[in-house]
């Protein structure tokens, strides 16, 4: 959990089953590309999605989510990470 979210989902109740199609799509990733998402082209995506028994469309909104996340990462880590001050923390 990211300091500070755990409070603000609390109440979000969330299946187990949400996310077996995340694993399934990971799991027709090759390791290569798990370890270096980037090289994830069209033709790998259409890969993914059969091996996943996914659409396409949910392999892309997948891959964009991810995407997201990783700027998301990147805009704490510059703004200090871990180590900036949030409320109720020591």
């Amino acid at each position: 959990m990211i300091p500070g979210v755990g409070k603000a989902i609390k109440d979000v109740d969330i299946s187990d089953d949400s996310f077996k199609g995340i694993e399934a799509m990971i799991g027709s990733m090759t390791p290569e590309e798990r370890k270096n998402p980037e090289i994830i082209d069209q033709r790998r995506r259409l890969r993914i999605a059969k091996g996943s028994g996914k659409d396409i469309a949910e392999v892309n909104a997948f891959m964009k989510q991810f995407d997201q996340m990783k700027e998301m990462m990147k805009m704490m880590n510059k703004m200090g990470g871990m180590n900036m001050k949030m409320p109720g923390m020591r």
